[in-house]
């Protein structure tokens, strides 16, 4: 009987004092998880197939056969994440009586030869278009070049050279957007160490293509930025570089280097004291891939600027996350979500295979035993002397702000430079132990201004349809109103201690000079000051969320009203987590909604919100002063806690030649000056 969640049995808290996982306890990690997901076959000459879940995701009824040989192809890749690095350290390893070697040896052949009834097909066969086979070449022959000694060899030449048809063909087969350019890379340089012939011109082009994306910091522009910067951009092409590139393109490899150098002085901000990862951009199914980039930078030529026991700590940490939750599990093997099974937060290009790419982390176990990663003591970095104060790194060119709090162990990430309307990326901030919530339609989404038209004329806002014409074409005046989120975030910068940052509710030509709210921040322990101006040009409504609280085994929120004369509050606690909401001003009423199927970790949700509506035709500018707090346990709010404003004054006209700013003082006695000059001119996307 497989157990029902992962348990580090005979922790080692010597070596590691905060996890207890040592090299051993990943290699019995990765065999647990090779356990469950052998579950589903019944011998050596089964395909890894899993249980379809019905939904978005793929194949769907319908589908064509092609598309149950890429579901096929997926799962056999994506669990060769964990079975590769286990038949490098063993050879001999086996999972359920099945010897891991012979069992991905037999399934890649008949997979790879041309011809076989179980063979993909090839892409001359197909429609010109970009396939999911691109994506998982890549990933299997990253590990293939990480691990050579796995599965090739025991290939005969003949068995090579019939699977070096199809590698080659989808080699070379056309890609789509930058980070599946290296897909392509590393299976043609697979192909060309190996000594088949290769179009040579193409996978330069594709490098020069990759290297041209490095936009500072160790990030790379990936549609926004997200993990993909981490996990393709750095750890794919690190193992690349180490295995061919060095040697092949050297000048590509130095610029790859360079980039993971400066990516790993602040990776370590991403990940909350104990190593929980942020749920934030796109493909969350894949939770901890981004944790790969721990071990990848032990294979860099000089030593990075990470210390090693931190490093598996969080790495550890991050694992440990997910794999002690038995919700994580669903049909046993890891769920489409992050938590637990989640329709609204998966893609419809991923299968129920694809949630085993968040085992690349286990690319450790090709470092020798005696690496840094595997003898360091653990220990938690720069969280053993932060106290309750808050660590922050800025990164200008991404438009990333990560956050680390003292007080509360958590991390967040504030992003800047969003190009679309998606949760994934476009939350006000994004915290390690409260995962974003989806939209509501109904207003009081969390972590997000959620905006409302209640203009009579056109609620659409598109300047053709009515403003500029008088023809109400096609509006929406006559329908139900729904609250919508920012289209778009922009980042304006750092200054003197406020970050600033525009949410664009609605983009031109409808009005989006319109319909902007400038955005300026000042974090402290805990939480963040928000002095931020409305500048919506008609009647509406607004509101701005917390974080959503999950209803724990179906235990609601209690909320407490702890208002005064000169502030509303309104507070949120579950049995592990607390949240305060303070409006000092611009806000009607502070208010909290139940959302039902949009939380993580639960069916229903808590979240507290303010309010306001705004009926005049032309209404004015107005400032929101609010701050939003959040505690990872259950001690108490103090008075002092809810209240960390010590007075503020509104201006009219600032210093800086804008208008409607603020002095601030804080009851530290910290002030800051918000001045939105220039504001619309610094914009950066």
């Amino acid at each position: 009987m497989v157990k029902k969640a992962f348990e580090v049995r005979n922790p080692d808290h010597d070596r590691s004092p905060k996890t207890g996982m040592t090299r051993q306890h990943y290699i019995e990690c990765a065999k647990y998880i090779l356990e469950r997901a052998f579950t589903h076959i019944r011998s050596i000459e089964d395909p890894l197939t899993f249980p379809p879940v019905p939904g978005k995701t793929y194949p769907r009824p319908g589908d064509p056969e092609w598309r149950y040989r890429s579901l096929e192809f997926e799962a056999l890749e994506r669990t060769f994440t964990l079975a590769g690095p286990l038949i490098h350290i063993d050879p001999d390893v086996s999972i359920n009586g099945i010897r891991l070697r012979d069992y991905y040896c037999l399934q890649l052949y008949r997979a790879l030869t041309p011809g076989n009834p179980a063979s993909l097909p090839l892409p001359d066969e197909l429609p010109d278009s970009n396939y999911q086979f691109t994506c998982e070449f890549g990933g299997l022959f990253k590990t293939l070049l990480l691990l050579p000694d796995t599965l090739w060899p025991f290939f005969s030449q003949e068995q090579r050279d019939r699977m070096a048809v199809t590698i080659s063909k989808w080699g070379h087969h056309r890609t789509t957007q930058n980070n599946w350019r290296i897909f392509n890379i590393t299976t043609l340089s697979f192909l060309k160490k190996q000594g088949y012939a290769i179009d040579d011109e193409l996978l330069k082009s594709h490098l020069m293509w990759v290297v041209s994306y490095h936009s500072g910091d160790g990030w790379y522009l990936e549609q926004t930025y997200n993990y993909y910067s981490i996990s393709l951009f750095i750890v794919y092409t690190t193992i690349w570089s180490r295995t061919f590139g060095d040697e092949h393109y050297p000048e590509i490899a130095d610029i790859i280097e360079r980039s993971a150098q400066k990516l790993m002085k602040t990776i370590t901000s991403f990940y909350a004291r104990n190593g929980y990862i942020n749920m934030w951009s796109r493909s969350i199914c894949y939770r901890t891939w981004v944790s790969g980039a721990f071990p990848v930078a032990f294979m860099l030529r000089e030593r990075p600027a990470l210390d090693a026991g931190w490093a598996r700590r969080l790495c550890s940490g991050s694992l440990l996350q997910f794999l002690t939750r038995e919700e994580f599990f669903h049909n046993n093997i890891p769920s489409l979500g992050f938590y637990g099974p989640k329709e609204y937060m998966v893609q419809n290009y991923s299968c129920v295979a694809s949630p085993f790419l968040m085992f690349l982390p286990f690319i450790c176990l090709a470092l020798p035993e005696d690496s840094a990663f595997w003898t360091a003591v653990e220990n938690d970095g720069l969280w053993e002397s932060l106290g309750g104060a808050l660590h922050k790194v800025v990164l200008e060119k991404p438009g990333l702000v990560l956050l680390n709090h003292g007080n509360t162990g958590t991390s967040e990430i504030v992003s800047g430079k969003v190009y679309y309307d998606d949760p994934n990326y476009s939350k006000l901030v994004y915290n390690t132990h409260f995962p974003w919530e989806d939209h509501n339609p109904g207003g009081g989404t969390s972590m997000e201004y959620s905006f409302r038209s209640l203009d009579p004329r056109d609620l659409r806002g598109d300047d053709v349809n009515f403003y500029l014409t008088g023809q109400a074409v096609d509006n929406r005046a006559n329908r139900e109103p729904v609250y919508t989120t920012s289209q778009s975030v922009v980042y304006n910068g750092l200054r003197d201690g406020v970050l600033y940052r525009q949410a664009i509710m609605r983009k031109p030509p409808n009005n989006g000079i319109g319909y902007i709210i400038d955005l300026a921040e000042i974090h402290v322990p805990g939480g963040v000051i928000r002095i931020d101006r409305s500048r919506l040009a008609f009647e509406h409504a607004l509101t701005l969320g917390h974080f959503g609280m999950p209803h724990i085994d179906g235990n609601a929120a209690e909320t407490s009203d702890r208002s005064d004369d000169h502030k509303m509050v309104l507070t949120a606690s579950i049995h592990d987590r607390k949240t305060a909401m303070i409006a000092y001003h611009g806000w009607d009423e502070l208010n909290c909604m139940v959302h039902a199927g949009h939380n993580a970790e639960a069916e229903e949700s808590t979240v507290l919100f303010a309010k306001k509506s705004r009926l005049m035709k032309n209404p004015p500018m107005e400032l929101m002063i609010t701050v939003l707090l959040h505690k990872a346990d259950q001690s108490d709010w103090s008075s002092e806690e809810l209240d960390p404003v010590a007075s503020f004054e509104i201006m009219d006209y600032s210093p800086g030649g804008s208008v409607l700013g603020a002095n601030i003082v804080l009851r530290n006695g910290d002030a800051y000056l918000v001045d939105f000059n220039d504001i619309d001119g610094l914009r950066t996307c």
